[in-house]
């Protein structure tokens, strides 16, 4: 298939593929005429480095796992050799957790703001703080 085909198959743009190729992580053939050609395995490769960099991951991070685009991150990993996936999966969690921890931080600093906002000027009649607030995904 065609750059083009292969942008609508993966709702993604010719732009983006174009970078994926100048980054090393998608190859197509090349037609006598120059025009890029990519077989059906294409798809699930675009498909991964989407969810991948949507997951956090950068286009160094997916080039260590190289093999393994072609594989399918959702099911079963059939990857010849897994260490580095491990390895960067590991990696990008701990730096997730430190990005999530570094959050958590920030908003119980800004609810301590807006309960010394909130207090008045009387300290014996001092209401009690508002208690974090939370989403679906932190409670």
């Amino acid at each position: 298939m065609r750059i083009g085909e292969l942008a609508h198959a993966t709702g993604t743009t010719t732009r983006a593929l174009r970078y994926y190729e100048e980054q090393g992580l998608l190859r197509p053939d090349r037609s006598t005429n120059g025009y890029r050609s990519y077989g059906q395995g294409a798809v699930r490769v675009v498909e991964n480095i989407r969810l991948l960099l949507a997951a956090g991951l950068t286009t160094d991070d997916l080039r260590l796992l190289d093999g393994c685009l072609r594989d399918e991150l959702t099911g079963t990993h059939a990857c010849a050799d897994p260490t580095p996936k491990i390895e960067v999966f590991e990696q990008r969690l701990s730096l997730l957790q430190q990005r999530i921890n570094d959050l958590v931080a920030v908003r119980d600093q800004l609810l301590d703001r807006l309960c010394d906002l909130r207090r008045p000027a009387d300290t014996a009649n001092r209401p009690a703080c508002p208690a974090p607030v939370t989403t679906a995904a932190t409670a």
